[in-house]
This record gives structure tokens, C-alpha cells and sequence, in this order.
């Protein structure tokens, strides 16, 4: 069976498994074994360094790209470009991408001890030449007008050189070549927060995997009401990962909130008629998630949550369409931020918005659409605008008065992920619109 065919097969079973919604409390999604994941995850790099580096490449005026790291001491983008099985660089491990135009296409190889299979084929002869100048000497053969090194002032995605290699780097250039150096900032966000189609159409899978995990969090099945502690619950969902062979790209959280007449108080242990939070995220397939869902703890007698939190809730929901109203491409961060902050507080909400990319990282390469300390906007990473085909993780919170408890405020923190295409912008699997009911 060809590698292709192969690819399809797996993404085929996959998406079979992706197009139903899921219920809450259903059971958790499929989660394919490593050796699957690597054909479905290798096939997306292909794609992407033939579809979408030369497209970056060619927008950000960039002839050739240079990604320079040591082992355990990798450049942010560098486990992005290289294969499913390759955990780390290898000594010092050099990347080159050169655009030779049109139909042509950017040609690949490594200056390296250890090519990467067919995709980075060193042209260096460990033991028979220096590596630096191995280096400079393909430089030259290629002759680039515009030479892009990970170096910049405002994102850490596209800061990975360190000085000491810079400096070498510098030396076996020479003078005339180290003067065509540029920062590519931008080619490396790009590159980071860009997903394919088949990226895309998968994502949704892999938020269904992470709502199921809440779902089952969120339930009699864990807690225990008057025994469970948030800490339980928080390590149970950990462990509920591990065992399905994933990872937490953070620690889960998990706070309460309860009525300021409540003979509980601050107590850790989870009691009837709290209302709960969650933070969890996860990376399946070296993509990320980042959910942040309630949940009401029932009273005995009780079928239904208090109709404050609810409409509390409804009103975290109204804030998350003001903006994805707001998301339009070619727009920055800080001015999406400051449309849907006025088109939230004119309707009468009390919002703070702090949205964040996601893809590669959980807090990933792209716009920032404020931080919980900043909602007048963010220098430098908020200025950053929009492209399509990119994920985001629409963070934010309402304050809301409940008159069942005395009309004190509560905070619903919302985070759900979504697509943003030229197609349309849509949440992945699906957004609370229910507060989990725990009996």
C-alpha cells in the first residue's frame, strides 16, 4: 500500500468518527495509536511545506529561510518542520529553504550530521568539511537576495537564533552575504498559526476529545458532592489523558464559585449548589486545544440550574458572537478587541475579552486579542492582522448578577475553539450553551 493511499485511509477513519456530534457524557471520541498518528501527522507536513512555505515565503519577500538550533535547545518552530518522530534537534541542526520561483518550488535539505529522510537530505560531509562553511558554501551556490533568520522584536515564535550562533553564522557569511540577513518574524508566525484543509476538518475531532473528557469530569462518575475536591477532579482529568495516550499542553484547573452565604466558604470540597469552572487543554496530533466550560452542582429537589446562572451564561454566549462579529481579516488584534468591547458594554454586558491563537502551541503564533490585564490593547503582538484558515481560542468573561443569590456577581469564563476561514468563522465540534448538571 502506497504512503498516500495509507494517509487517506487513516484521515478517512478519522473523520468517520469526527462527523457526529458528540453528547455530553457520551463516550471519548477515537484517539488513533502513535505509529497512525505519525502517517496522518507526516502527511499533513508534506502538504504544508509544498502548499503553504512557498505561499509565505513568496509574501514575506523571503529567498531563504535559515532555521539554526542545538539540541534541547530548539528554535520555536523547529519540531513544526520536522517529522512525527523527531523529539528534538541533533547537535546542531540547520534547516535551509530556498525559493527558486515559480512552479519550482523551495528546495529542502539540512546542513546537518543527519539528514531527515527524503524531506531535508543533508548536503554536508561530517568529518570531510567545517559545518559553518558547508553552510555558507550552499548559501552562495543559490545566491539569495533576502536571507530569513529567526530573529525579532515582538514574537518568541520567530526569535529562536540564539547570539552565539548568530555570531558564527556572521563569520562564515562574510560581509557581503551577512548584509542580506533578515529578521522573518513573520514568515515563522505564519507559518505557525497557517493550517491546512485537512488540518481543519480534523480539528473539530480533536476538541471533541477534550469536551468529552469535561463532560465526564463534570458528572456523578467523578464527583461526589460533599467528598470530591477540586484537586480530585483536576488530577483525574490529568490521569483521563494519560491513559488515552495524550498529552496536557497545561495543569488542569478547575475553581469555584458559590454564594457569599454559603457556610463553605472558601473549602475546597465541591458542594451542592456551586457553580464550577474548568481550564483544560489538550495537544492530539501536535495540535492544541483550550476549554474552559461551568458546570451547577444540583440541590436536592433540584432538575435544573438557577434560572441567574443561566441567563448568566447566555450572556457569555452573546459576548462570543459580538466577537466573532468582529473577527474580519486584514483587521489587528487591538482593533477587533476595541470593536467588540464597545458593541459589548453598548449592549449593556460587563466583558473582558483575552483571545489567543491556537494551533501548534496553545498560546500560538498569531494576533493577540487582548490579556486579562490589557483590554485597552496589546503593543506589538495585538497590532499583528488576521489571515484566514487560522484557529483561534475565543477566550473571555462576563460578570452577571444573580438574583438567587442575592444578586451577586459571578464570572462565567467561556473559552471555546474556532475556525476562522474565508468561508466563515465557527466554533470546532461545539460551544456551552448548557450549564453540566451534576446530580
Amino acid at each position: 500500500m502506497t504512503f498516500r493511499k495509507s494517509f487517506i485511509i487513516l484521515i478517512g477513519i478519522l473523520l468517520l468518527t469526527c462527523l457526529a456530534p458528540i453528547a455530553s457524557g457520551s463516550e471519548i471520541p477515537a484517539v488513533l495509536n502513535l505509529r497512525e498518528q505519525a502517517a496522518v501527522y507526516d502527511g499533513w507536513l508534506s502538504a504544508r511545506l509544498e502548499k503553504i512555505l512557498p505561499e509565505l515565503m513568496r509574501r514575506e519577500k523571503i529567498d531563504m529561510w535559515l532555521v539554526i538550533c542545538e539540541e534541547y535547545n530548539e528554535d520555536p518552530v523547529y519540531l513544526s518542520l520536522v517529522p512525527f518522530t523527531h523529539l528534538s534537534a541533533r547537535r546542531l541542526s540547520i534547516l535551509v529553504f530556498f525559493d527558486r520561483g515559480g512552479d519550482k518550488g523551495v528546495e529542502r535539505f539540512s546542513v546537518s550530521r543527519y539528514g531527515i529522510g527524503n524531506l531535508f537530505p543533508t548536503v554536508w560531509k561530517a568529518g570531510q568539511e567545517d559545518q559553518w562553511r558547508a553552510l555558507a558554501n550552499a548559501v552562495k551556490q543559490r545566491g539569495p537576495k533576502r536571507i530569513g533568520i529567526n530573529e525579532a522584536d515582538v514574537f518568541a515564535f520567530g526569535d529562536g537564533l540564539t547570539a552565539s550562533k548568530k555570531k558564527l553564522l556572521l563569520q562564515a557569511l562574510g560581509p557581503e552575504y551577512a548584509k542580506r540577513l533578515v529578521g522573518a518574524e513573520r514568515l515563522a508566525v505564519g507559518w505557525l498559526e497557517r493550517r491546512l484543509p485537512e488540518e481543519l476538518e480534523v480539528y473539530p475531532h480533536i476538541a471533541a476529545i477534550a469536551h468529552a473528557i469535561i463532560a465526564e469530569a463534570f458528572s456523578s462518575k467523578v464527583i461526589t458532592p460533599g467528598v470530591t475536591t477540586t484537586n480530585d477532579v483536576e488530577w483525574w482529568m490529568w490521569e483521563k489523558l494519560r491513559a488515552l495516550g495524550q498529552t496536557t499542553w497545561f495543569d488542569p484547573s478547575i475553581s469555584i464559585e458559590r454564594p457569599k452565604s454559603s457556610p463553605y466558604k472558601d473549602s475546597p470540597v465541591i458542594h451542592r449548589g456551586d457553580l464550577l469552572h474548568c481550564d483544560f487543554g489538550i495537544n492530539y496530533l501536535r495540535l492544541s486545544t483550550d476549554t474552559q466550560q461551568h458546570a451547577y452542582v444540583l440541590q436536592v429537589g433540584e432538575t435544573d440550574a438557577l434560572r441567574g446562572l443561566k441567563d448568566a451564561l447566555a450572556q457569555g454566549n452573546r459576548l462570543q458572537d459580538i466577537l466573532l462579529g468582529e473577527m474580519k481579516v486584514g483587521l489587528t488584534g487591538n482593533q477587533v478587541l476595541a470593536a467588540a468591547l464597545k458593541r459589548a458594554k453598548d449592549e449593556g454586558l460587563k466583558p473582558s475579552i483575552y483571545t489567543h491563537p491556537l494551533g501548534v502551541h496553545g498560546h500560538a503564533a498569531g494576533p493577540t486579542i487582548g490579556l486579562w490585564d490589557q483590554q485597552g490593547g496589546v503593543p506589538g503582538p495585538g497590532d499583528y492582522p488576521l489571515h484566514f484558515d487560522t484557529v483561534y481560542s475565543i477566550e473571555l468573561n462576563v460578570r452577571a448578577a444573580v438574583p438567587e443569590w442575592d444578586n451577586q456577581e459571578v464570572q462565567i469564563a467561556l473559552e471555546q475553539d474556532a475556525a476562522f476561514t474565508g468561508a466563515g468563522t465557527y466554533f470546532l465540534d461545539r460551544r456551552q450553551t448548557e450549564l453540566h448538571l451534576i446530580r
